[in-house]
């Protein structure tokens, strides 16, 4: 194709800097759910609060509830009061915010119910010409993704047209494999373009997820460091201290590695991995992170317990507080071959990065909640002090907290004041909430305005999505092939033995958070 700049690459910069969109209609598919409770209408009203949504913004409801405008604007009201971390809503942004919401209850394989949703959509075309643009978010059950795409489809509401766009935002899991991931995706293909299509990883929209690019490439004093010749490696861990709550029938369909590893991990890894793009744009940053994938090797059967481990946590106490096993949680089946834990041992095969392991963990169940980014490097070559003098010191440490309490720390020696060369360890601290004074934006704010804008930099491209699932397609053929052993780490303890060994097995230590 020439002569036609692509939409995603030529994102207009007037529109990322004034962080504005045009008027616009958010469709929800899944309005009554705990997503859209806890989530999206939180930080649909926290961007009106902030004046970053058109004043002529209209967002539409759709779930089988029984409700009419009214009842879906309280229920709203309700969940943005309990949720959006706001001590009180401010009346007259609400009571403005309000009269841009609207329902509809309906059956999502109802083909009346999208005639239904296009009347009511062209009725507030007619009132504003601004919102025949449409966003539709799937916060539904994945079941009906490919549904849902494709009633919109036949109800004529998926084609960008008249100078207006159509989007779809579609939450994880994309599939629950690679074939399964791939038939998805030829079905909404079918009916929403590439270019349409937003993959939503709510990880993208940390504030320190996205700092990882400023701190690399806006930082002369990284980059020439960030290689295979200085880092000795790279662990990157998801922690909770939680169990699976009232997620326990998704997630003994899931596990932790289709859960977490595969979206999460793999796309913070990316990052951290990732070479420096030509420019700051959609299709600069998702073509290297795409490299970095197709840089890891696939991890067959055969290979399976050399780079990874699993574990189910059993009864245990957090926080000192006795919990049960995971086969006694609710919706969780007794004989449950499901992982709770995962660690993995993966290499990135090219030149910057060949040789250096990255090492990856999550799990519930364990001491506290914490993701964080850990870059090793390697010691320094020769150390001219005496013996003594060195005995308690460790290789540099840089640390990127994605949560709780977000910011960046680095580690490094220094002598203490003193007549005689004694080295310690020390660290320079950065924290997002007392140096800029101001709390972080929840992701979802971020990722719903970046799909307002149609810039889908921090969404997953398809081929991120299918490359992602080619490396453990493998791995989750084996391991729901064979049974687990079972409740293999207790509820407060850092995962299973087999961990340990993993990373032992170089001569490294998972750090103790």
């Amino acid at each position: 194709m020439t002569g036609q700049s692509d939409p995603q690459t030529a994102f207009d910069l007037g529109a990322r800097l004034s962080r504005t969109p045009a008027p616009a209609t958010i469709v929800i598919f899944g309005a009554s759910g705990d997503l859209t409770r806890r989530k999206l209408m939180p930080a649909l009203y926290s961007l009106a609060l902030q004046q970053l949504l058109p004043p002529e913004m209209a967002i539409v409801g759709l779930s089988q509830s029984e409700w009419d405008d009214d009842q879906f604007r309280e229920q709203m009201r309700v969940a943005v009061a309990t949720h959006g971390g706001h001590d009180t809503l401010d009346a007259d942004i609400w009571r403005a915010f309000a009269r841009r919401l609207f329902y509809l209850p309906a059956s999502f394989e109802d083909p009346d119910a999208y005639d239904g949703l296009r009347g009511r959509l062209e009725h507030l075309r007619r009132n504003d010409a601004g919102l025949g643009n449409r966003l539709f978010y799937l916060a539904t059950s994945p079941t009906y993704f490919p549904v849902i795409a494709e009633h919109l489809g036949a109800a004529g509401l998926s084609s960008d047209e008249d100078d207006t766009f159509a989007r779809i935002v579609i939450e994880k899991p994309f599939g629950r494999d690679l074939s399964s991931a791939r038939i998805l995706n030829e079905r909404v293909g079918a009916v929403f373009g590439e270019r349409q299509t937003y993959r939503i990883d709510h990880y993208l929209g940390k504030e320190t997820v996205q700092n990882l690019l400023v701190l690399r490439f806006a930082n002369a004093i990284f980059e020439p460091v960030w290689n295979r010749r200085y880092v000795d490696h790279v662990q990157i861990t998801v922690a909770e201290d939680l169990g699976v709550e009232n997620r326990g029938g998704y997630y003994d369909q899931s596990g932790a590695l289709r859960d977490i590893v595969q979206n999460h991990i793999f796309q913070v890894l990316s990052l951290v991995a990732m070479e420096p793009p030509a420019r700051f744009d959609s299709r600069s940053v998702h073509d290297e992170k795409v490299k970095v994938l197709r840089a890891i090797p696939e991890i067959s059967a055969e290979h399976a317990h050399d780079v990874a481990v699993r574990g189910q946590y059993r009864a245990g106490y957090i926080g000192g507080q006795p919990v049960v096993g995971y086969r006694s949680e609710r919706g969780v089946a007794p004989d449950s071959n499901a992982e709770t834990f995962v660690a993995m041992r993966l290499t990135v095969d090219n030149w910057r990065w060949a040789g250096t392991p990255f090492y990856l963990r999550t799990g519930k169940r364990l001491p506290r909640r914490a993701t964080e980014v850990a870059i090793q490097f390697k010691p320094a070559p020769h150390m001219p002090f005496a013996p003594t003098a060195v005995e308690t010191t460790a290789p540099n440490l840089l640390v990127l907290r994605i949560q709780p309490d977000e910011g960046t720390s680095l580690r490094f020696s220094a002598k203490v004041p003193g007549p005689q060369v004694d080295i310690r360890n020390v660290s320079m601290d950065f924290q997002y909430g007392s140096s800029f004074l101001k709390p972080s934006a929840e992701a979802y704010e971020r990722l719903l305005l970046d799909a307002l804008l149609g810039d889908s930099t921090l969404f997953a491209r398809w081929d991120e999505v299918e490359r992602g699932w080619e490396i453990v397609d493998g791995l989750l053929a084996h391991w729901d092939a064979v049974p687990i052993a079972a409740l293999n780490y207790a509820a407060g303890s850092w995962g299973p033995t087999g961990a340990d060994a993993l990373i032992r097995r170089d001569g490294r230590e998972w750090r103790r958070l």
